[in-house]
């Protein structure tokens, strides 16, 4: 049996419909599960410390992208950290890094809708495919 602990801030998001919050029990390194209305999941592998950014903010991240069958289509791990105005990309992104904080890694979980829809990426994403991410918050640039 799962008992979950919800702070009165946590309870007063998901009762006004902008977040649920879900909190696996267990030791320290349990992870936590967000499950914003749109319908992004963010799995916190590691809660960071530092601030969260806003939609208007330049963020610092390292990531991986991959498709449904597992097959990665991005990563900047390969050629570094990648710096970008929050809100110049994917939905999917501007929606769940404002609910990271530096120094925190998670899996995104992201609908098509909210990713790339029915148009896709080139010969990369196919049209209307679900994609996740791994996110690590290096820094905010405000």
């Amino acid at each position: 049996m799962t008992i979950a602990f919800v702070s009165r801030s946590k309870l007063c998001a998901a009762l006004s419909g902008i977040v649920l919050w879900g909190a696996a029990a267990g030791p320290a390194h349990a992870t936590e599960t967000q499950t914003l209305i749109s319908g992004v999941k963010i799995v916190h592998t590691t809660v960071g410390t530092g601030a969260m950014p806003t939609a208007v903010d330049r963020v610092k991240v390292h990531y991986r992208g991959t498709l449904p069958n597992g097959t990665e289509f991005d990563s900047s791990y390969k050629e570094g950290p990648a710096t970008f105005p929050l809100n110049k990309v994917i939905r999917c992104w501007t929606q769940a890094l404002q609910h990271m904080k530096v120094g925190g890694k998670a899996t995104l979980s992201c609908p098509a809708e909210l990713a790339y829809g029915s148009k896709g990426a080139g010969d990369v994403i196919p049209p209307n495919t679900a994609l996740t991410f791994d996110v690590e918050l290096l820094g905010i640039e405000k």
